[in-house]
């Protein structure tokens, strides 16, 4: 007897509607069947041309039509995948089965929605929920808009609109107000960025739920206005920036924490996640080892007045970046405060400083293992690959496992292999990065089987991105392209010296040719160059100027300090590699600071409103903070046109011309750097970076031109940069 048929799935029309935003005109008509089971799990095949989908969620549907695309029609989505995609489709495909490894895909950070989606608008959210599900994220981290539930909340408490906008501050610094660590800082909030942001936080959420998605919404921290409660707040400070937190043995403590809740779910329903981190970088202001645990149970009891299913996803970046304060005692105490079901732990650095290891897999709370990798979103291409799914590998032999993986980057956009690897282990599982993951990657990439781009990406995967045991954090020396100038070298060059060939850890020659073989493959086939493959030519040439840069920066400091003289050519040279390199940023708008700062102001309805997104635009890249404040200065540090000219090449220039009397007068010379870099900084901030003409050039044609000039084959690491 014939099959009952059975209605399509309710998530059907929303996966559908995808595939046709991917395809274009290359989209098919799908059939879309439930498919039982409590695991998230999926079948697809192909018959006559007719591709089906039988799916137990829109995620894992989604996931499904990715991996039709990328297995059977060669095709990836990735960030910078230009789409619709041209695809061709397989009349016949035997049925393929996928089943994830883990219940949970997390995505996000709240330093992510500064540092790349702080002025996104409704096309690059669509995109980037799209990424979210063919990837199998199924809990976001949605922040957009919690500025319109903090503006409600207070100004139903009683204070003035005026006040809680100055109390929120500039728009690109909403994440850090959310996680408590600013008051009122570059502002203030413009009101139409509130209506706005409302209006496009609560589309976000609807396609995020649509897709099966269960976002988690920002909760209540203790972080208010003073004036709310004079009585009862006490002051702290992050970076020197001052807030204030309310205690939370004060009865108004849990009526917040519900207050919030209650504004949320008028303004933008719940899924029941709510993201709360108090002390994010921050530790508690009472020493009394049981104040993390009071402050644990009001929140706890404000969350669940409002909301009886709530469950509070806390991250573990407090106990790794304030380990010290953090013992185990501590940690145990806190989190014995929040029962088990109604706590999720985000590990966020688990690639290179895992907190699971270190607490017993957190004793069978919920967890998700995290990868974070670029802080403050530097763009420079360096991982650990390999690194990073042998950690993933560990976790899972634990006696208590994650429950899910997740992305937790600083800033999106950059190291695509990396991510993409990480997103893949939420359904399936690597060995070999080399042998195993890194050929479909490519081809998959590229749509192409050309031998040349997967020997480049092994070069890459020999070289920048297999930085095993290297520590990525900007706090640590990232090269001299983006660092504050100082003549502090030319009292140690020995010390500079050892920093320059610590960050060339792998055989230079191989990097080179990698880079080579990138170019070879665009010019082989120059239709390559108009997708992924130009963007990736960017940066490879990234990876090895940063270097030359170093390289070319040292060779001035130690014949400056044993010559006691500044030859100019070599002064010229290093210069140089700041205007090869910004004419190659420019070529690609994503590398555009200019392409940022259009879409900051882009939000403005006034001038008052221009100004301040303008300043926020340039301030967070640049000083962060202000300029009798640089504790920050440059950690959002990026190697992109009009930044690498006409901000860090500037620098270096002023640098450059007080390097002879630095020979002679060190103290003077520091002083005037000081003050002359401070002038420069505030004309950026003022007025942003020169206005560039358009490239004549393209990607390839300068990458071929810089290749040549810089790609030497050398064995000597001292030749670096020919």
């Amino acid at each position: 007897m014939a099959d009952t048929p059975k209605d399509p799935p309710t998530w059907g029309e929303s996966v559908d509607a995808l595939a046709h935003r991917v395809l274009g005109r290359s989209h098919r008509p799908i059939d879309f069947r439930e498919r039982p089971g409590a695991k998230r799990s999926f079948t697809y095949h192909v018959d006559g041309g007719r591709l089906t989908i039988e799916a137990t969620d829109a995620v894992a549907a989604a996931v499904a039509l990715h991996t039709y695309l990328r297995r059977e029609c060669g095709r990836s989505v990735t960030w910078d995948t230009p789409l619709p995609l041209r695809v061709d489709h397989p009349r016949q495909v035997r049925p393929v089965h996928g089943a994830a490894e883990v219940d949970q895909g997390y995505y996000l950070n709240f330093c992510t929605t500064g540092y790349t989606s702080a002025y996104w608008d409704w096309d690059d959210w669509e995109r980037e929920i799209d990424w979210m599900a063919l990837h199998g994220v199924t809990m976001p981290l949605t922040a957009v808009g919690h500025e319109a539930v903090l503006f409600e909340t207070y100004t139903r408490r009683g204070l003035e609109p005026d006040r809680v906008r100055a109390f929120l501050g500039g728009p690109g610094y909403l994440p850090w107000q959310y996680m408590g660590n600013l008051d009122g800082f570059a502002g203030p909030l413009p009101a139409s960025w509130i209506d706005g942001h409302r209006d496009l936080g609560l589309r976000i959420l609807r396609r995020q739920r649509s897709l099966g998605m269960t976002p988690l919404l920002p909760g209540f921290t203790g972080h208010v206005p003073a004036e709310l409660a004079p009585d009862r707040t006490r002051a702290r400070t992050w970076h020197g920036l001052t807030t204030h937190v309310l205690d939370p043995d004060d009865p108004r403590y849990p009526e917040l924490a519900a207050d919030i809740v209650r504004v949320q779910r008028e303004l933008f329903g719940t899924d029941h996640l709510y993201a709360i981190d108090p002390f994010i970088e921050m530790v508690p202001v009472d020493a009394d080892p049981g104040f993390p645990a009071r402050l644990a149970r009001a929140t706890l009891d404000g969350l669940t007045s409002a909301d009886p299913h709530a469950v509070w996803a806390l991250q573990t970046w407090p106990f790794s970046y304030q380990s010290r304060f953090w013992s185990a005692e501590r940690v145990t105490a806190f989190l014995d405060a929040i029962p088990d079901e109604r706590l999720h732990l985000l590990d966020l650095w688990a690639e290179h400083d895992p907190q699971w290891s270190r607490f017993d897999a957190f004793g069978g709370t919920p967890w998700t293992w995290c990868a974070l990798l670029n802080f403050g979103g530097r763009s420079e291409p360096i991982a650990d690959l390999q690194g990073a799914v042998d950690r993933v590998g560990e976790a899972e032999r634990a006696e208590h496992p994650p429950t899910g993986i997740g992305l937790a980057m600083e800033g999106t956009r950059n190291n695509p292999a990396f991510f993409e690897l990480v997103a893949d282990q939420i359904w399936w599982r690597t060995e070999d990065v080399v042998a195993d993951w890194l050929p479909d990657f490519v081809r998959q990439r590229y749509g192409s089987d050309a031998p040349a781009l997967l020997s480049g990406w092994r070069g890459l995967a020999e070289t920048v991105l297999g930085a095993s045991g290297v520590r990525i954090f900007p706090e640590q020396f990232n090269g001299v392209l983006t660092r504050r100038p100082d003549f502090a070298d030319l009292a140690a060059p020995e010390r500079h010296r050892a920093e320059v060939d610590g960050l060339v850890w792998y055989h230079w020659p191989r990097l080179l040719r990698a880079w080579a073989d990138l170019v070879g493959a665009a010019e082989t086939d120059r239709a390559l160059a108009e997708g992924p493959l130009a963007h990736d030519l960017v940066d490879v040439a990234m990876a090895v100027l940063s270097r030359v840069a170093d390289r070319r920066h040292l060779d001035l400091v130690e014949h400056a300090a044993r010559h006691r003289e500044v030859p100019q050519d070599l002064l010229g040279r290093f210069l140089r590699v700041f205007d090869d390199l910004d004419a190659l940023l420019d070529t690609r708008p994503e590398y555009r600071f200019a392409t940022w700062e259009a879409k900051a102001t882009s939000w403005a309805t006034s001038t008052e409103d221009h100004r301040v997104l303008a300043d926020n635009a340039r301030r967070i890249l640049t000083v962060w903070i202000n300029l009798d404040n640089l504790r920050l200065d440059d950690y959002a540090a990026r190697l992109w046109s009009g930044l690498v000219g006409g901000h860090y090449r500037v620098r270096w220039q002023l640098w450059g011309g007080l390097l002879p009397q630095a020979l002679d007068e060190p103290g003077r010379a520091a002083a005037r750097l000081s003050d002359r870099l401070s002038d420069h900084a505030e004309r950026f901030l003022r007025h942003g970076p020169p206005v560039r003409p358009a490239p004549t050039e393209s990607t390839l044609v300068l990458s071929r031109r810089l290749l040549d000039h810089y790609g030497a084959d050398r064995d000597d690491g001292a030749s670096i940069g020919g």
